[in-house]
């Protein structure tokens, strides 16, 4: 290839990844649907205000789609002739939850401007808005994302990161998303709301070999969760964050310090690895673990977006997410929280 042909292919990747940064913007909507965001606001405010753990369920949402294939509202899509749903994928299946509420939002929204703003951009603004209705922080959120034709089980089963796993483990999954080792731990920070099955912290609190369980704590937590495992024993559920549950605080971070972390992989985050400083400067700075952990999920959000033009005439205005999940019927499984698969329930 000669040098002159190189140059110009070098200059039309620029000029694309350009235009689809352009497209990606705060005041995406601003002309051609104004009232979407007070509409979908409304909307999560209703459903956060009659379910209080719902606001952990879109947090950890919006995640389970970022995490997979980037963010594109995949995770939205049902079965269909060529893929499989990622709604069955083993960190999602009777976990995630909160589809039903995004239905509600998106009825809303066709209703105001139909075909205009995409599932994923509505997952988005879910997320950040339940946060602020629980105590959490706001955070500017950028829009033009597209919805995608597909899902993506298999991802979604290997690279969801899991309740067991290692603090070195998680860093890697993270880091492989773009996301250092403070945005994880500000973004596991999300565990200060939320709700966890019975089966993701059994082992850790009947199983204190290791000395990193508060002992009280397991007392409190085994009369809820009992050691014998059953369908019905399995899903048993316990807040993620036992003094204040349904607000948005650095409570999570003063627990792991005194080793009453509830999963595996949280208690990882301060076990005398490299996060350890992090969760120290959370605990006594609510401060700052809020102001980074809206930094962390503007940084999700921008995992791979579906966005530009040829992506839009390829897909069609709407996005197939939205074609095909709009009212098409709402899983009311068990699971809320952020990172961990299978975390929780309700």
């Amino acid at each position: 290839m000669g040098r002159g042909v190189q140059a110009w292919l070098t200059l039309v990747v620029l000029v694309l990844g350009v235009a689809c940064e352009a497209q990606l913007s705060s005041t995406f909507y601003d002309n051609t649907c104004p009232k979407a965001l007070s509409a979908i606001r409304k909307v999560i405010r209703k459903a956060v205000s009659k379910e209080r753990r719902m606001a952990a369920s879109l947090i950890r949402l919006h995640f389970h789609d970022c995490f997979v294939h980037g963010c594109d509202a995949s995770i939205l899509l049902d079965d269909s002739l060529s893929f499989e749903s990622e709604k069955t994928a083993r960190p999602n299946e009777n976990s995630v939850r909160g589809y039903n509420v995004i239905d509600q939002a998106k009825a809303k929204v066709e209703k105001i401007c139909p075909g205009v703003v995409s599932c994923d951009d509505i997952l988005a603004v879910a997320a950040r808005d339940a946060s602020f209705s629980v105590g959490g922080p706001s955070w500017t959120v950028k829009f033009g994302r597209k919805d995608s034709t597909a899902a993506y089980k298999d991802i979604a089963n290997s690279d969801l990161p899991s309740f067991r796993d290692s603090l070195q483990v998680l860093i890697s999954r993270f880091n492989t998303k773009g996301l250092s080792p403070r945005d994880m731990v500000a973004l596991s920070g999300s565990h200060t709301i939320g709700q966890a099955q019975c089966f993701t912290f059994r082992d850790r609190i009947y199983n204190n070999s290791n000395g990193d369980v508060d002992v009280g704590f397991a007392a409190t937590r085994q009369q809820t969760c009992p050691l014998a495992s059953s369908p019905t024993n399995d899903e048993k559920l316990a807040p993620l964050e036992l003094v204040t549950p349904n607000s948005f605080d650095n409570n999570y971070f003063k627990n792991l310090i005194r080793k009453k972390g509830l999963l595996p992989s949280d208690q990882v985050l301060f076990s005398g690895g490299s996060t350890d400083n992090i969760v120290l400067e959370y605990s006594k700075h609510s401060a700052t673990f809020k102001s980074d952990f809206a930094s962390a999920m503007i940084k999700m959000g921008d995992i791979q977006p579906l966005i530009g033009e040829a992506i839009q005439e390829s897909f069609g205005h709407f996005g197939a997410a939205s074609d095909r999940y709009l009212l098409s019927g709402s899983a009311t499984t068990k699971g809320e929280g952020l990172n961990m698969s299978k975390i929780s329930g309700g």
